[in-house]
């Protein structure tokens, strides 16, 4: 990684494809409260997709940080941010896949 600007670009690249999943999931729970549990479920895939790719980008920076090729040791803030938005999503899609279940079981008492 030669430069800061590619890395910055990188670390947009994991918000992007993170932030996309993080809507999935809160859709999908809007998709379970109207009572439309197949398109919660496709949501959550597609969730899962998005947040897929941005775990792959994530995985090639530590790659690249394992193999010495970071130019600077700084951690830039654009960097933090990024895995913020990871951990945010991952926590976004645990709490859309327990209120679907609730929903579902809501659903299942009327």
């Amino acid at each position: 990684m030669d430069d800061l600007n590619e890395l910055q670009g990188i670390c947009f690249e994991i918000i992007s494809y993170v932030g996309t999943a993080k809507s999935c999931y809160i859709n999908a729970v809007a998709k379970a409260k109207e009572g439309d549990f197949d398109a919660a479920a496709d949501l959550i895939a597609q969730g899962d997709t998005a947040y897929s790719g941005g775990h792959g980008v994530h995985m090639k920076l530590l790659q690249a940080e394992a193999a010495g090729e970071r130019a600077s040791e700084a951690a830039p803030l654009i960097l933090l941010h990024a895995e913020d938005q990871m951990a945010g999503a991952e926590m976004a899609k645990l709490m859309a896949q327990n209120f679907i279940d609730v929903y579902r079981e809501l659903r299942a008492l009327k």
